[in-house]
Formats: C-alpha cells, structure tokens, sequence
C-alpha cells in the first residue's frame, strides 16, 4: 500500500455526527493505515482556502474515541461554494481574480494531500463534486470522498444522512418540555419550528418521536396536564398543502375542547409564498453564497402564528425552535451505527483510489456504497405516503393533502 496523506473537513450547518465521523475517521486509519498521516482544514472550505489546518497528532489519535460523546464539529465548519468566486474574494479567502478551485487544488498539492474526506450535505459535497471534477481535468492526483449529513435528510439518492435520527429525537425532547408552557395561560398556541428547508422529513420524524415519547407518559386524570392537552394538533411540510379557513375551523374546535393547540412547521412549509409576498412589499430577502433564501431571516413560525392566532381565538401565541439544540446534539446510537459503517467504506474506498459519497444508494436497491459524486444532489422531498407518517397524522386527526 503507498503512503497516503489524508486531509478532512466538515463543511454547512452542523448535524449531530460530525464529531463522532471525524473521531470515526481519526480511528478507522489508525487501525488499518497507522502510518497514514491526517490534518484537518479548520473550518472547512475556508481553511482549506487559506490553507489553516491542524495536524492530527498520536495523542489526538489515542483521544478520538472520545469524539463520539461530542455535538459540534471539532475541527470547525463554514459555509463556502468553491464556485462562487465573488463571494470567496469578498470573505478575503482568495485573492482577488482568482479562482477559488485552483486555490483549493494548489493547497492540497502543496500539504501533499492524497485523500480528501469532506463530511457534509448535499452543498458540501456538490461543492467537493466540483472539486474533484477540477482535479481530475487538470491531472491532480487526488481521491475525494465524502461523508453525507445534513438533519434535513434530503441529499439525493442517499436513503438516510448521518444526524438525522438523532436532531428527530432531540427535537422531540425539546418539545416535550415546551408543550407545557400550554399551563402558562388559557387558549395557548404553540408554534414548534423544525428545521427543514425543502424537505419535511425531519419535521415529521420528530413529530413520530414525540407521539412515541408520550405514549408511554402517565398522567393525573381530572388536571390540566392530560395527553390531550400534550398532543400535536397539526403538522405543516413544504410537501404538503392545507386551506386556510378549513384547517383553521378544524383548530378552533380543538382549541375550545383542549385549552391548547400545538404545531409543528417546518421552516421551509409555505416558504415560496412568504418570500413572494415579502418581495411584493419591497422587503428584500437575503440569500447565501448557495442562493438559499436565509431562513433564519423569515420565520415561518411567526407567519403561521400570525395566520392561525386570531382564528383560533388565541390569547397567547408562541414561537419556538429546536433547530440548533438539535442539530449540535451528540450522535444517538442509531446514528452511530450508521457512521460507523459509512466511515469504514469510506476510508475503504479512499484507500482504493475510489470518489464519490458513501450512503445507501435508493437506486441500487438501498445498496450501501460509493456513490458517483454527479449524482449527488440536493432538495430531496419527504414521501408523504411513508406509512409511518400517515399513521402519525391518523393519530393527530389531520388529512394530509399533497403540495401542488
């Protein structure tokens, strides 16, 4: 086997794997490649730009299991498209004139790198898609393999990304603790924001694992904290459309029964409307080097607490969001068993000269292997017939009709 340099990066929002994936990195070379020498770019693309990187050392070795107990990313994560050439010379990553893919292929070059493991969604890896594409065109010899996350679990043709399980099941937590605040005061509504851009996966899997979590809870009959009073009423996805008046008409007679109404939205639900509505009032809408509409500066939540409140009769109305408790979470153990099998291909593939991402193919009968990297795509939808959610929005009472 010749000698490799392995470099690594995570790159994007953070997801609940990234620690334990570089950990799981970190350790799998240490065990079947000890002489292989690793660094990481810190903060991703960024370092990798201006070539900031940080040696993985024999006592960060010996330590790495450890990185599996982590949220966050140990090693640091920015959001940079390699192709956007004006916005890598305006964040003084490049100098001006340059080409940030030729900027990226001379660094590597020049730390020797011979593998690059980018940890990422699906703008990560697009992103490392171009990379390795520049790379090839111009004769660098360099293996290029990524890792998939992104709790939007919407990178296709990946069946499952790495944290997605485990932001569900901390979103689930978080709101079971919120839903309480429906004791706080009469006819509370209680908008619960999950993230969820163009997919709606994460907000529905998160709604299955808090009616999970509750099915087993005890309650005192006769008092104001009875499984009614903690049920979701609604659950609202970019894949799914509802009718103003009629859904409200079905919340409000809730709200007289219950005292409460509790909703899951997903950030990107109606997303298209809002931003046209706030563009044909001359507000401007402000977008990131991916040409994403910057969520955080939409609130969807307060548009549907704002839709629904006066409806429904509502003396108070709140807004809350579980995203970034969720995704800095430590890998649960179904994620970790999923990043463990991921990395051992990965670093397999890496050292058979073999790019692309590592996921369980849904076009290769859910085959888990290397995925040719211009297959990578983004803005994966959440099938609205998953037998689970259906069984979901049974037990809440609401009909699921398809977007158009």
């Amino acid at each position: 086997m010749s000698q490799h340099k392995v470099a690594m990066l995570t790159a994007g929002g953070l997801a609940p794997c990234l620690s334990s994936a570089v950990g799981g990195l970190i350790e799998r070379y240490s065990d079947i490649a000890p002489d292989t020498q690793i660094i990481a770019y810190r903060s991703g693309y960024a370092g990798l730009l201006t070539g900031d990187s940080m040696a993985i050392t024999p006592n960060i070795r010996q330590q790495a299991h450890l990185l599996h107990k982590f949220g966050g990313s140990p090693i640091g994560n920015s959001r940079v498209k390699l192709t956007n050439r004006k916005d890598c010379e305006r964040r003084g990553l490049v100098p001006p004139g340059a080409d940030p893919l030729q900027v990226a292929a001379e660094q590597l070059t020049k730390d020797n790198i011979t593998i690059l493991h980018t940890i990422g969604g699906d703008d990560t890896n697009t992103t490392a898609a171009d990379l390795a594409a520049y790379l090839k065109t111009n004769g660098y010899d360099l293996t290029v393999v990524g890792l998939p996350k992104t709790v939007d679990n919407d990178v296709k043709p990946i069946r499952q990304t790495l944290g997605a399980w485990t932001a569900a099941e901390y979103g689930a937590a978080f709101f079971d603790n919120i839903s309480n605040e429906q004791s706080a005061a009469p006819r509370t509504l209680i908008i619960h924001e999950v993230m969820g851009r163009s997919c709606g996966w994460l907000t529905a899997a998160t709604a299955r694992a808090y009616l999970d979590r509750i099915k087993s809870a005890e309650f005192v009959d006769g008092m104001l904290m009875n499984r009614a009073m903690k049920m979701i009423d609604g659950v609202y996805l970019p894949e799914t459309a509802f009718d103003l008046e009629k859904e409200a008409a079905r919340l409000r007679q809730v709200m007289d029964r219950n005292g409460t109404i509790s909703l899951f939205v997903s950030e990107g639900a109606c997303l298209d409307a809002i931003v046209a509505e706030r563009e044909a009032s001359g507000a401007s809408v402000t977008r990131d080097a991916f040409g994403h509409v910057k969520l955080d500066t939409i609130n969807v939540g307060d548009w549907f607490a704002k839709q629904f409140a006066a409806l429904l009769g509502a003396e108070r109305a709140m807004v809350q969001k579980s995203g970034y408790y969720a995704r800095s979470a430590p890998a649960n153990n179904d994620d970790l068993r999923l990043i463990h099998s991921m990395v051992d291909l990965a670093v397999e593939s890496a050292l058979d000269g073999v790019s692309g991402v590592t996921g369980h193919d849904v076009e290769r009968s859910g085959q888990l292997r290397t995925i040719e990297f211009d297959r990578i795509k983004g803005g994966g939808s959440f099938d609205i017939e998953t037998p689970w959610f259906i069984s979901a929005m049974e037990e809440i009472g609401q009909e699921i009709s398809p977007a158009d």
